[in-house]
């Protein structure tokens, strides 16, 4: 193999080097004696167990759940008690510290025949009844617990806590795992016989293959580890990719579970790929990233899977053809009838193949060798699947009356049932679909029976194959001739099947999904509830899908304003049509492009149309309340070249404003279209919308290498560079949605996020853009995401896991930068923090943003955010992503903890301006009126009575000309109060605030300030606050309701 001589970087073997130190619990002298006393403490418990009669009274409810007969037995001590699993062969990881003892069940307990109708699962578990009572009695035992094995609710186990540490004050678990070596036949257990005689089909007995197995599981336990044990002995690096293994498959929940991977399996993966019938595709002169590559390539490509993995390969022939037909993967070693991966579905296995291949891409495409993304990335199910679902089955009587365990585990058949009713449901739709039902914990109380152990929520992930897949509202089934299928199809959809007939004269049956564009996200949602309610009948209020939770905080007034987008990019093409062909203007314009966050659908509320923004000649009917304020769309013009520019800057600003005066006046002379003109800026109206008019010139951006010190000069050149970045910027967002249409929903999301926690100040909506566009360009060890609530997910992780003090972040949106040009931004990033180690002072970028346009980070991020305004958007992100996992994968939570993630704490700032909810300029999009009651209010203010946001109806008395002319583009007296404050105390306050619609203002001192108040004795502010605060009052007055501070935090 090629990857065998792999030669990884030094920076990698490092990285690997020191994660095996943090996660390798190593054994030492002191550790073993410990263990060793604890084991022999448990040992000399257990002998103390008289030999009584046990009953089926000690676990009643266990043995009626499991429906099994003759289960008393006169106890009698363990053959042996013997250490095994992970840390007989010091592969145990710190995160997981058990040590697993073999429990020896003694034959005498049990009879010839007790592998029938589940009387060795009552009876295993009845012995374990009886050690715990015993070890609860023990001093050297803090507490006993039940868990399971694998997940298998009839089998539970033994988790022991020893009162004693470890050393560092580490606390470990002994797992008692009984094992039934030599109490059965093998051959009974064959896959092909029945050992449940109340299974039947009609009047024939089924075969119990996953029963069987469960039982042969025990019988060759003990046998398993030692084959193990002998292949990892003495061989460092092979144990070394076990714990990489266990680190990598631990990070993905969606592997790392009952019916897909475990540790052992895992061990046993690397057995074989060790020995003569894996043909020694792992040898020693490996290293340990060389092993683990070798094995995750084999789990992903290999083709021996198809046939099975025989360890004892005599077995392979009589084996391999009746496992295939039952299990999806066959993994045998020392019977040919005991598949060690009898529990790991095809669901299941799919989805391990598909994260191994993924992995092996993060070796192969991303820096480090993909260490950050193979070890260090969180993979659980709210950020791996597009669309999580949780179903409710708590207590549903009638989906488990067909009994807890038959030849699998009703929780299991659960499973594999949602599985094929969402596969069925979704057809082409999803890539892929996971149930997992996580039915046991160490809080289980398995005497009591089996009927609790649905607490927890059966959780699906579904994969979307591609937006137009996904949201596409019509289900074509068979036609009505063929009547066997539409009679299928009719029964598995309902009273939502209905025949239609379509354009070309075909008739079919079909399942429709109406929903307006902007809500076509919410047809998975409606497939979801409608099948697994239909088909598990349980009530829709039980079917919870993440997918509309956060779309209250895009709505107005229940609609989605990004509905009105089509008529903005309509009004653009016409504005752009009527620019080109103006012809009584000295120079014709060459090009037009809208440089507005509206204009490719990433703006939180895109201006909605205005009936007030007409032409003259278009009548509009007034709609109420209007408006007064109307936010403009910016777009910049380029015209065809000349020789005739004049050559000094301010000349060019000057001429640029009377080509932007004479192409409005054309506007109007040609179409009717009202224009506003100040000083800066030319605004023309049309179609209900404003759009700002900008001039960008090659000549304005050829004097960036001029020098002068004209402040003019340096205003102009800012200008125009701006537009070139803007221009440019525009262009890549564009491509990059018309690719994922799901881009535009996640960045508003994600800017919502931003404005509602007062961190508008703090990243630009560029910025952001970037961020999200990174989630796509660069998604390993994910997949591009394809649903908001998932995309928001991952961008709130990636501000707040990424490593923004150590490492730039490289938006390569063409994928085609050089290894040269990813040098360039390293060293401008490394001079960059160098500069600001020398000047903290200096602005320097703590967010570095490369792009191809902008390799040096300084078109966004160049002055913020700052190191302290960094960390704090750090803290936010990981708060919020936190409680956005947990809103996706528990229950437990109403609307209302959906409303946290978007409300921010006041407490954290010194002081707050509360403002006048109705002197906003968009009122309506405020989410959440701010209040504060136990904080000191310094400053009260009443409302002025010259602003108002909307026209009031004594304005409608007069005609729409003279209303036109009282509207006001782009006002913002919020921004204008923000501006003032900062003009007046630069150094003295720093403001936070929500651009989107918020009635608060956070204010933190400057460093002076906040060290005078920290070190000031006394119960009362500082005079010099007060003060401040009384003049920000003045300058916002009849817009600031109300100033309050905010009690001193601890340092």
């Amino acid at each position: 193999m090629a990857s065998d001589t792999l030669t990884y970087t030094d920076s990698m073997n490092f990285k690997v080097r020191e994660l095996l130190k943090e996660v390798q619990f190593e054994c030492s002298p002191e550790t073993t004696a410990t263990v060793d006393n604890v084991v022999s403490g448990i040992k000399e418990a257990i002998d103390k167990i008289p030999e009584d009669q046990v009953k089926a009274d000690l676990a009643p409810g266990f043995v009626r759940d499991i429906n099994a007969d003759k289960v008393e037995f006169t106890f009698k001590k363990p053959k042996s008690l013997e250490i095994g699993g992970s840390y007989s062969i010091h592969c145990v990881t710190k995160c997981d510290l058990n040590v697993d003892l073999f429990l020896h069940l003694p034959k005498e307990c049990f009879y010839e025949k007790d592998y029938l109708n589940y009387r060795y699962h009552a009876k295993r578990f009845l012995y374990l009844c009886k050690i715990k009572e015993q070890l609860t009695k023990s001093p050297l035992i803090k507490a006993v617990r039940w868990s399971s094995f694998q997940n298998e609710a009839r089998k539970p186990i033994l988790l022991v806590y020893p009162a004693v540490k470890l050393i560092g004050n580490a606390e470990f678990v002994v797992r008692i795992i009984p094992a039934a070596t030599s109490l059965f036949s093998p051959t009974k257990l064959r896959l092909e016989r029945n050992n449940i005689h109340t299974l039947k089909q009609g009047d024939a007995l089924q075969a119990t293959p996953r029963y069987n197995n469960s039982i042969l599981e025990d019988l060759f336990l003990e046998d398993n580890a030692e084959f193990v044990k002998r292949t990892f002995s003495g061989w460092k690096e092979l144990g070394e990719a076990l714990i990489l293994l266990k680190v990598w498959a631990r990070q993905r929940s969606s592997i790392y579970a009952h019916d897909c991977l475990n540790g052992f399996l895992i061990s046993i993966i690397l057995a074989f790929l060790a020995t003569k019938p894996g043909r020694h595709h792992i040898n020693s002169s490996m290293n340990t990233m060389q092993i683990f590559r070798i094995t995750v390539d084999f789990i992903a490509t290999s083709k021996t899977w198809d046939k099975g993995l025989f360890i004892q390969p005599q077995h392979e022939k009589n084996a391999s053809n009746k496992d295939m037909q039952l299990f999806p993967v066959v993994i045998c070693n020392s019977f040919e009838d005991f598949n060690l991966a009898f529990r790991l579905s095809h669901n299941g296995f799919q989805e391990l193949r598909h994260e191994a291949a993924l992995a092996v891409n993060c070796i192969n495409k991303c820096g480090d060798g993909g260490f950050d993304e193979l070890f260090i990335t969180k993979i659980d199910f709210p950020a791996r699947y597009d669309y999580c679902v949780r179903l409710n089955l708590r207590g549903n009587r009638e989906v488990s009356s067909s009994g807890y365990c038959l030849d699998d585990e009703f929780w299991r058949s659960q499973e594999q049932k949602v599985v094929s009713l969402m596969d069925q449901g979704l057809s082409d739709r999803s890539k892929s679909v996971r149930v997992i039902w996580r039915n046991t914990s160490s809080e289980c109380n398995f005497e009591e029976g089996l009927s609790e152990l649905d607490n927890e929520p059966l959780l699906i992930g579904i994969s979307v194959s591609s937006a137009e897949a996904a949201f596409k509202m019509t289900v074509v089934g068979p036609s009505p001739e063929e009547r066997d299928k539409a009679l299928v199809f009719r029964k598995f959809w309902g009273d939502k099947a209905s025949l239609r007939q379509f354009r070309d004269s075909k008739i079919a049956e079909v399942a429709v999904w109406e929903h307006e564009e902007w809500q076509r996200h919410l047809i998975i949602k409606d497939i979801a509830e409608h099948v697994l309610s239909r088909h598990l009948s349980i009530p829709k209020q039980k079917v919870v899908p993440i997918v509309d939770q956060l779309d209250f905080c895009l709505l107005h007034r229940d609609v989605d304003p990004i509905s009105f987008s089509k008529s903005l990019l309509v009004a653009l093409e016409e504005l752009s049509k009527r620019l080109l062909q103006l012809n009584d203007i000295p120079l014709k314009v060459s090009t037009v492009q809208a440089l507005d966050s509206a204009a490719r659908l990433t703006s939180v509320f895109p201006p909605m149309p205005h009936p007030l923004a007409h032409e003259k000649s278009v009548a509009t009917k007034l709609r109420k309340p209007v408006s007064t304020c109307i936010n403009p769309v910016e777009v910049m013009i380029q015209l065809e070249g000349s020789g005739s520019w004049p050559m000094d800057e301010i000349a060019i600003e000057k001429t640029k404003t009377a080509f932007l005066l004479r192409i409005a006046e054309s506007l109007q002379n040609n179409w009717g279209m009202m224009f506003t003109a100040t000083e800066d800026d030319v605004d023309v109206l049309m179609s209900g919308y404003a759009f700002r008019l900008k001039i960008s010139h090659e000549r304005a951006l050829g004097l960036v290498t001029g020098q002068s010190n004209n402040s003019r000069h340096q205003w102009s050149l800012s200008a125009d560079r701006k537009l070139l970045l803007q221009h440019q910027h525009a262009s890549k967002i564009n491509a990059l949605r018309d690719r994922y249409p799901i881009y535009g929903p996640i960045v508003r999301l994600a800017k919502r996020w931003v404005s509602a926690h007062l961190l508008s100040t703090v990243l630009t909506e560029e910025a952001v853009e970037l961020l999200v566009s990174n989630l796509f360009l660069r998604p390993l060890p994910f997949e591009p995401p394809f649903s908001r609530i998932t995309g928001f997910l991952r961008f709130l992780r990636l501000l707040s896991e990424y490593d923004w003090a150590f490492s730039p972040l490289i938006v390569d949106f063409d994928g085609d930068f050089s290894t040269e040009e990813k040098n360039k931004i390293n060293e401008n990033f490394m001079r960059s923090r160098e500069e600001h180690e020398k000047d903290t002072q200096k602005s320097s970028p703590a967010m570095f943003l490369a792009t191809k346009y902008d390799v040096a980070s300084e078109a966004w991020t160049r002055s913020s955010p700052t190191t302290a305004e960094l960390r704090r958007l750090v803290a936010y992100s990981t708060s919020s992503a936190n409680l956005l996992t947990k809103l996706i994968s528990q229950d437990g939570y109403d609307s209302y903890g959906w409303k946290c993630l978007l409300r921010t704490p006041l407490s954290n700032y010194d002081a707050v301006v509360l403002l006048h909810r109705d002197k906003l300029p968009y009122p309506q999009h405020l989410l959440f009126p701010s209040e504060l009651e136990q904080e000191r209010c310094v400053v009260r203010g009443h409302a002025s009575k010259i602003f108002h946001p909307f026209f009031s109806p004594r304005d409608f008395k007069v005609n729409s000309g003279e209303l036109k002319s009282k509207l006001m583009v782009n006002f913002d007296p919020v921004r204008c109060f923000i501006a003032d404050i900062e003009k007046g105390f630069p150094d003295v306050v720093k403001v936070w605030y929500d651009a989107v619609g918020g009635d608060a203002l956070g204010l933190t001192l400057g460093k002076a300030s906040s060290q005078k108040r920290k070190h000031d004795d006394s119960t009362e502010e500082s005079t010099d606050l007060l003060n401040t605060l009384k003049t920000i009052g003045e300058v916002g007055k009849g817009l600031v309701r109300s100033i309050h501070v905010v009690k001193a935090r601890k340092a």
